[in-house]
């Protein structure tokens, strides 16, 4: 059995011609090439969206776009739009904030104009090391490749826990303020693995269920095997504010910024391009 559950978006589990597959190194998610390639070799995509690990073999989400699952994230932060109207296009540009980029912008657009927008950041699992020999010999055990009997062919991999939610909460916390002082979310979207860390291991107790009227939001996604095919779940959602989000890393808040410098920089970045697709 492989540790490598879906490679460019298709269940290992599924007997199918994989060549064309590796060849065309496309993700069903992002609509284009595989991003994540090798360092050695940048014209290579690994293309690998989830893993197992440990003992139990847990089913592992290790790329973050592969969250883009038919758009379901965007669809379950819509309640956040509290200005949206129906009519509205809704529409997913990419710009930065003070303490660095957000990963989309759910945006409620009229007239080209935005009229409110919700910040979405996606977080999965970092792993140490590679996952990269446990592809190959996937790929080798269904006749795809020929490997060369070297060490890094046995090779393997970890979850870095530790490193992943720190690095996550510190990054939520440089975002927040920004987020809170013009009365709009931000969304972490993650695996609820990552969440239960978190929790586990960060000063979660005063994170409740979720509210509207709270800057940070937590949506975690189970991710669950059906008929062969792997699918994300959304399965709980927590809340906080800024000062919430502090409060897990011992922090306290950051100076704030203005409301119409994202509005200009979203506005700026509308196209046929950025419009959400529902499918």
């Amino acid at each position: 059995m492989t540790d490598v559950l879906e490679l460019f978006g298709e269940s290992t589990s599924r007997t199918m011609n994989w060549q064309p597959v590796v060849q065309r190194q496309a993700c069903p998610f992002l609509g284009k090439k595989c991003i994540k390639v090798r360092k050695s070799e940048p014209t290579v995509s690994i293309g690998t969206c989830s893993v197992t690990h440990g003992r139990n073999k847990q089913p592992m989400l290790i790329c973050p776009f592969r969250l883009l699952e038919k758009n379901k994230i965007f669809l379950d932060c819509l309640h956040l739009l509290l200005l949206h109207e129906p009519g509205n296009e809704l529409h997913v540009p990419e710009v930065s904030v003070p303490g660095g980029n957000v990963d989309y912008f759910l945006t409620s657009v009229k007239d080209a104009k935005v009229v409110d927008f919700v910040g979405i950041e996606l977080q999965t699992m970092d792993t140490t090391g590679t996952v990269w020999p446990a592809r190959q010999r996937f790929l080798s055990g269904v006749g795809e490749v020929s490997l060369r009997e070297d060490r890094a062919t046995y090779r393997t991999y970890g979850m870095n826990w530790k490193m992943t939610a720190k690095t996550t909460l510190i990054q939520l916390h440089h975002k927040i303020q920004t987020f809170e002082a013009i009365n709009r979310h931000l969304v972490l979207v993650t695996q609820d693995s990552l969440l239960d860390y978190l929790q586990n291991n960060f000063a979660f107790d005063h994170i409740g269920a979720a509210k509207q009227g709270n800057s940070m939001q937590f949506h975690a996604y189970q991710f669950r095997e059906r008929n062969g095919a792997y699918f994300i779940s959304l399965v709980s959602r927590l809340s906080t504010d800024a000062e919430g989000v502090g409060t897990c890393l011992g922090l306290k808040a950051e100076p704030k910024v203005a409301f119409g410098r994202i509005v200009s920089q979203l506005e700026k970045k509308l196209s046929e391009r950025t419009l959400l697709q529902i499918p």
